[in-house]
């Protein structure tokens, strides 16, 4: 794939796999949904990802796939104090308590699901995601949301360097420009060693029994 920059430049993205199917384990796997809130994801957002919307059939698919076979969901949040100087690089977003910081009602949280507050890109820094993670013997994180190359590709990179293996659903992430959303599939693939693939392509194996209550 090509792409043209600005200033008419075209780069060439360097090759990656997109599998056309992943088998994942209920008793294993944990379903990571990276802040899809009001901010990012409604067209009055302020940082509304024009892609976002797009994705939430994809994140649905994936989350009803997972609580029918009893695998954990984790949603992010991003979370800022009004005084957060993060809002130096973006401009006031997601401040807590806010209409903008509430998760999308097209995919509110259920009864059982986790919700992590983070700070930050990564949600791994300075929350209790691992811990949530160990405590139910997780090993594979399949990765969805927004922003890709932001807060999705941070969060899947801190996941894969803690030696979780990340499943990224293309059709189930959103960024901000397409050469950012190949950037991030590029540096998944080749730099965390995760496997892209789609929605429709993540399967339980055949007789593989729902993960315990």
């Amino acid at each position: 794939m090509n792409i043209r920059t600005r200033n008419d430049r075209a780069l060439e993205v360097p090759p990656y796999t997109v599998e056309p199917r992943v088998q994942v384990r209920p008793g294993t796997t944990a379903l990571i949904i990276v802040d899809m809130q009001n901010d990012f994801v409604d067209p009055q957002g302020r940082l509304s990802v024009p892609s976002a919307r797009e994705t939430v059939p994809a994140i649905r698919r994936l989350r009803d796939l997972a609580r029918a076979h009893g695998i954990p969901v984790v949603y992010t949040q991003d979370w800022h104090r009004p005084d957060d100087p993060e809002f130096a690089l973006w401009g006031v977003h997601a401040v807590e308590g806010t209409w903008g910081a509430e998760i999308s009602p097209d995919l509110a949280p259920g009864p059982g699901d986790v919700v992590i507050r983070k700070p930050r890109y990564d949600a791994f820094y300075g929350t209790a995601l691992e811990h949530e993670l160990r405590q139910r013997q997780i090993d594979t994180l399949i990765v969805t949301g927004t922003v890709s190359n932001i807060c999705v590709l941070h969060t899947a990179g801190s996941a894969a360097l803690r030696w979780f293996r990340i499943v990224v659903p293309v059709d189930a992430v959103s960024a901000l420009e397409e050469f950012d959303q190949q950037a991030a599939f590029r540096q998944i693939a080749f730099l965390y060693r995760g496997t892209l693939t789609r929605s429709e392509g993540i399967a339980v194996p055949a007789g593989d029994p729902p993960r315990p209550g």
